[in-house]
């Protein structure tokens, strides 16, 4: 249900980070300038040593907190070394949870402990701190939708509903909407609740006729009819998505499947 995408998410978020420092221009400290530039040049210890002796000159202050972020991103991103990363990152949030780095460290705080090291129910506290402290409106349906997902992967269904009915309550016009819907009528299907599950489904048809998830939701829809006894249209419905679906293998499973179940009934 909920792909990982961390590996391309964290290619994607460094490329972002080099774009950043490279538009960066003198307002920056002299060493910090000058160890971004070694970072993007590939030569990351040398990165590292710059950015400790900023932390030398400037053991507190904004100096500090950007020397320690950019360690933790070096580690992160270009040494591989999450553990390393996180250690770096909550120095920052302890110098500053409101600065302008905090918020940054705060996310990639719940990311590794997601992605990295699947400590689930410690990200689902990174992730609700950062619902909690920090205003950015925008994102917090991200964070919303990911305490679900980690939910799902705990095969907690019950609460992973919940926290997508959250998202919904809380955050209607966030980007993360029309997935979620989707992802409930999933949730319905895995809890057996399939009237429900058709319910929404026709309430999603009509709010996103050209949804991307349009394939997905026909497959579950399709697969309620089908446990349901309505075998034909089950049938008619897993058909139309031939040459649609993702997995045309188990599409072809299913039809076949069906088709031996109709006989039997004839």
């Amino acid at each position: 249900m909920y792909k990982k995408v961390f590996p391309a998410l964290k290619l994607s978020i460094y490329i972002s980070v080099l774009l950043f420092l490279l538009s960066c221009g003198e307002k920056n400290d002299p060493l910090i300038q000058k160890a971004n530039q070694e970072w993007i040049q590939g030569h990351n210890h040398s990165a590292l040593e710059l950015l400790n002796e900023v932390l030398k000159n400037n053991p507190r202050g904004q100096k500090a907190e950007e020397a320690l972020f950019r360690m933790g991103e070096i580690h992160h991103f270009s040494l591989n070394n999450s553990i390393r990363a996180l250690v770096f990152f909550q120095e920052v949030r302890q110098m500053n949870r409101e600065g302008p780095f905090g918020y940054k460290a705060q996310k990639y705080i719940a990311e590794i402990a997601e992605f990295s090291l699947k400590d689930y129910d410690q990200a689902i506290v990174e992730y609700q701190t950062l619902i909690n402290f920090h205003k950015d409106e925008f994102s917090k349906g991200e964070y919303q939708f990911r305490i679900a997902s980690i939910y799902y992967k705990k095969q907690n269904y019950h609460q992973a509903l919940v926290e997508l009915q959250i998202l919904l309550e809380n955050y209607p016009k966030s980007p993360w909407v029309e997935e979620t819907k989707f992802k409930i009528v999933e949730i319905l299907y895995t809890l057996n609740r399939c009237p429900e599950a058709r319910e929404q489904y026709r309430s999603f048809n009509l709010e996103y006729s050209n949804s991307r998830f349009k394939s997905e939701m026909d497959f579950v829809v399709a697969s309620c009819l089908e446990e349901e006894g309505h075998l034909q249209d089950a049938y008619n419905l897993f058909k139309a998505l031939e040459g649609q679906y993702t997995y045309p293998s188990i599409l072809k499973m299913k039809l076949l499947g069906i088709e031996k179940r109709i006989e039997k009934v004839r």
